[in-house]
């Protein structure tokens, strides 16, 4: 997942933190991959904050979906700078293709949201060292008793078909709790998708992501960074041959673009790839929710 390594090849790269969050705020606005708040207005979209009881505090999420009817639920598991603009924007875009989305802060039990404004802010702020002690607390236990609250706070919403099954997304830290979520609420989470996660496969560990495909009922996308691949080659295999084990649907494809490439105040955003697996993703949803 983004560590401080990744900020060392940033630099490495020409990435200082000048280009950063010029670079940053120029994807923002730009990047067709998000939406804005008058623009979900004027699609017809209705979002609000929301708070949700969890069994470790309060929850302070966000919740998007169409004006009227009910619809195929998702969750949405942010990366390490948690809930903030950009993945409201997000979750705008995917609404307006008919979903009820729900934009989970994954460091309730600390902080409410938003940590930090954008990526450009978490660098700057030091975010690596707040996020530590928070994202300890985040493990397959704690994300499965998260994912069981949100399920049954979305099933008591009005927007959401509850004969539909629900989807689940995760960016960087986020990937892994794409899994344990499908784990956990086998009955109605039947996708998960992970974009450049971290830690989806751990040698030994009895809950590596990996090794609870098979206690799920989700098809997946596993969309991998290359530099990512680079660092752990045998992760590719390792998921794809599970997968065929567990006889769970899944595509696994490392794209030509570095961890982070899918959020647009990310530096390394890249626009084309971003497509290519947001297309990827909605072909998820619409076989399997």
């Amino acid at each position: 997942m983004c560590d401080e390594t990744d900020f060392a090849e940033w630099d490495r790269a020409g990435l200082t933190r000048r280009s950063f969050t010029v670079m940053g705020g120029a994807a923002v606005l730009m990047a067709c991959t998000g939406m804005s708040k008058s623009e979900a207005e004027e699609s017809g979209l209705v979002e609000q904050d929301v708070a949700i009881t969890m069994a470790d505090g309060t929850n302070d999420a966000f919740f998007v979906h169409p004006g009227s009817g009910k619809h195929p639920a998702v969750i949405l598991w942010p990366d390490i700078a948690s809930l903030r603009e950009v993945k409201k924007m997000m979750a705008r875009r995917l609404a307006a293709e008919g979903y009820a989305v729900l934009v989970t802060n994954p460091f309730y039990r600390d902080t409410p949201a938003p940590q930090f404004a954008d990526f450009s802010a978490f660098r700057s702020e030091g975010g690596f060292e707040k996020v530590g002690p928070w994202r300890r607390k985040l493990s397959a236990e704690t994300i499965g008793s998260d994912a069981k609250a949100l399920v049954q706070w979305l099933d008591g919403q009005e927007a959401v078909d509850t004969n539909r099954g629900i989807g689940n997304q995760g960016y960087c830290m986020g990937g892994p709790f794409t899994v344990w979520s499908a784990a956990a609420v086998p009955d109605r989470i039947k996708a998960a998708a992970s974009f450049h996660g971290g830690g989806l496969v751990r040698e030994g560990n009895a809950t590596s992501p990996h090794a609870l495909i098979g206690e799920t009922q989700a098809s997946f996308l596993f969309a991998i960074a290359q530099n990512d691949d680079a660092k752990q080659p045998e992760a590719m295999t390792v998921l794809a041959q599970v997968a065929e084990e567990a006889q769970r649907p899944a595509e696994i494809e490392v794209y030509a673009a570095d961890h982070g490439w899918t959020v647009p105040d990310s530096p390394v955003y890249d626009q084309d790839e971003a497509e290519r697996v947001w297309s990827a993703l909605l072909k998820l949803y619409s076989a399997a929710l």
